[in-house]
């Protein structure tokens, strides 16, 4: 019996959770949220992406994936989240958040998904600068700063 409620406790979970997220596709250099677009996207190489306003066609966000300069070893690799029209940057280790073998496309829209998430992007596409604030405390850990070049 109490198998029976956990199961029906976590379907009910997941369904909450799946009628509550929004649906994120990057498609034609389009960002789209629920079917609205909210930015455009531009792929630059395997490794960089850009992503610019529908207002004025600025660029917003630019990330950029670093291997360390050690191809073969995996454990030192990073992202840049550079905020450029906040001169804000963010740099992580924390890979899983957005992740994706082999396809840059669905780990640029689970950027996305984590970036409406933490509230640093509005519906509209728009930037929070406070909650780009909070963001950096959370997640940045100044890699550039602590490496020796």
């Amino acid at each position: 019996m109490t198998i029976n409620r956990l199961f029906a406790f976590f379907i009910l979970m997941m369904s909450c959770n799946l009628y509550f997220s929004q649906d994120i596709t990057i498609k034609d250099d389009k960002v789209l949220l629920d079917g609205k677009q909210i930015l455009k996207a531009e792929k630059i190489n395997v490794t960089q992406y850009s992503f610019f306003s529908m207002k004025d066609d600025e660029e917003v966000l630019m990330y950029k994936y670093m291997d360390n300069e050690t191809p073969r070893y995996v454990s030192d690799d990073y992202f840049i989240l550079n905020f450029l029209t906040e001169k804000t940057k963010v740099e992580s280790t924390d890979l899983a958040k957005i992740a994706n073998f082999m396809n840059s496309k669905k780990g640029m829209e689970k950027l996305v998904r984590w970036l409406l998430k933490e509230r640093v992007i509005n519906q509209d596409g728009d930037l929070n600068s406070e909650r780009l604030a909070i963001f950096k405390e959370k997640y940045d850990e100044n890699i550039t700063q602590r490496t020796l070049r």
